[in-house]
């Protein structure tokens, strides 16, 4: 994005609220409901205006991944505009604590839990992910799934 724009978490709380209650499925198995509360990513599209190259959107995390290197994950630009889709900051009333992800966790309603990227420190508009980690769209890509730890 050739315009950065640059926000604090008090500016991203400013925004209108959006609430939603959604299931959270993760592919151990588990699965659990909350109220998530935060900021529509429709309005952080509508603040920053991609351009029309960009497809996707990266979520970078303040975590480091198991193998070390920033986490970080690739979303399809489409799936932003979805009605739950958002940036929360608050879980069942009260301000995220660090095991759901403070200070915003992604909510994608879309994708299964590992792809809600926690203690998110930036997000990034881009055309491919190619040259982002491994290249593979996220750190689990790059090292959990095709890497050397499972043979497919």
């Amino acid at each position: 994005m050739d315009n950065p724009v640059d926000l604090s978490l008090a500016e991203v709380r400013a925004f209108a609220h959006h609430e939603q209650i959604t299931q959270h499925f993760c592919i151990q198995g588990w699965s659990g409901v909350a109220k998530w509360g935060g900021v529509s990513m429709q309005t952080i599209l509508n603040l920053v205006k991609p351009k029309p190259e960009a497809k996707w959107v990266v979520f970078y995390s303040l975590s480091e991944g198991a193998d070390a290197g920033i986490y970080y994950d690739a979303h399809p630009i489409e799936q932003m505009s979805y009605q739950l889709t958002m940036l929360a900051y608050d879980m069942n009333g009260a301000p995220l604590s660090f095991g759901p992800g403070a200070p915003l966790r992604l909510r994608n309603e879309t994708q299964l839990g590992f792809k809600q990227v926690k203690s998110i420190k930036g997000v990034e508009f881009v055309e491919d992910f190619k040259d982002i980690g491994g290249g593979y769209g996220g750190y689990n890509q790059d090292h959990e799934f095709f890497g050397y730890r499972q043979s497919i």
